[in-house]
């Protein structure tokens, strides 16, 4: 797709208008019209090539099995170990773990489950990691995927994430005759992110130009990883992409399948990409429990603060009413926000503020439960992963 494309995301839609009673705290709400359409928006992008949906994004366990029942959406990438083997034990299947782990009980636990040991892949990038993978596994080896260093290099500055040891394909090829001589593990599987592609926000040329030079390096690079890796392991798998880079990643071949999550709830920190038509999903509603003058309310809590670089870029909006900000010298509370606008005037204690988090599925870490409304009503309400009583980090 050209990436010159520039069509803009829609605006979002009426859902912060929706009625909700008795809410006293806040509550975690699904716009299940604007995640409907995103799941169809990102299987368009994908153009046929299976998403893998990235739980991290989601932590919701009823809607990752509502994603794999749709056309076009198959495996999961998880972010835990635990997380994995807890989601193949209600059903999952193509399980793939996309940070490496140390959590040697779990691994011991999935290689003595016949059904665990063929469904889950766990991340390596270091001799270390094959070795405790090697040192874990019992009855059946366990299976790995490379993750390779997609990040950008310009003489000394490096563009992109910082994780993986793996950037070239001598570097690939010298870990997997490193897991051919250990009988615990059997490389499966090679993930590409390509974090400054996928997870940057087209705001600037120069951003634009960086994507197009690095996706050139990419596609050449990874080419080379590919055929040199399959000179000695037969893959189960090629991962690539994310939310943002879908539609730029699925003209590969040998790609077998995106990741991608962030999209369906489309976040603050997914405005503004080039070439998707995204629409905000999730939210967060809170009561105003004060009215110090007629032009503030004070919402109950609210200071859910995203992870990353610390900024104005990690705290969540206002998206209803329209025109409502914090002070800033008190900002979203730990447990009040006051707000300020001409919308303030014509609210009351007990009207609802409608935010929006700037991550996807962090925000979720927040509440038991998640809202799904739909035509002006809840029509279905799920348990997060912590109202499942279940912490992976």
């Amino acid at each position: 797709m050209d990436l010159d494309k520039r069509p803009t995301s829609p605006a979002p839609t009426g859902v912060g208008r929706i009625a909700l009673d008795g809410v006293a705290a806040p509550t975690a709400v699904i716009d299940l019209a604007a995640f409907t359409a995103n799941i169809g928006e990102m299987r368009e992008r994908a153009a046929g090539v299976p998403i893998r949906v990235a739980s991290k994004s989601i932590r919701v366990r009823g809607l990752i099995e509502r994603l794999l029942r749709e056309e076009g959406y198959a495996g999961v990438l998880a972010y835990s170990a635990a997380e994995a083997l807890w989601l193949v034990e209600h059903g999952a299947r193509d399980v793939l773990v996309a940070y490496p782990t140390v959590d040697r009980d779990t691994l011991a636990k999935v290689s003595a489950d016949d059904v665990a040991a063929a469904e889950i892949a766990f991340m390596v990038d270091l001799p270390e990691h094959l070795a405790i993978l090697d040192e874990s596994a019992g009855a059946h080896p366990l299976r790995a995927a490379i993750d390779v260093d997609c990040s950008m290099r310009v003489g000394p500055v490096t563009i992109g994430a910082h994780r993986s040891s793996v950037h070239s394909a001598k570097d690939a090829e010298r870990l997997v005759l490193q897991a051919r001589s250990l009988s615990g593990v059997r490389i499966a599987g090679l993930m590409f992110y390509d974090a400054q592609i996928a997870g940057v926000a087209d705001t600037s040329s120069a951003i634009r130009l960086m994507k197009k030079a690095s996706l050139r390096e990419l596609r050449r690079r990874r080419q080379q990883v590919i055929a040199t890796v399959t000179r000695h392991v037969t893959l189960d798998f090629v991962n690539a992409g994310g939310t943002g880079s879908l539609h730029l990643m699925h003209d590969d071949p040998a790609i077998t399948d995106l990741a991608a999550g962030s999209g369906l709830f489309t976040p603050r920190l997914f405005d503004h990409y080039d070439n998707t038509a995204l629409r905000p999903a999730a939210y967060f509603v809170s009561p105003v429990v004060r009215k110090p003058t007629d032009d503030v309310v004070v919402a109950f809590s609210g200071g859910y603060i995203a992870s990353g670089p610390a900024g104005a870029a990690r705290v969540p909006e206002v998206a209803f009413p329209e025109g409502l900000e914090p002070f800033a010298q008190e900002g979203y509370g730990e447990v009040q926000t006051p707000l300020r606008g001409d919308a303030a005037h014509g609210m009351k204690v007990g009207d609802l503020v409608w935010f929006r988090h700037a991550k996807a599925g962090e925000m979720c870490e927040r509440f038991d439960q998640v809202l799904l409304v739909e035509d002006g009503q809840v029509v279905e309400r799920l348990p997060t992963y912590r109202g499942e009583g279940k912490n992976f980090g």
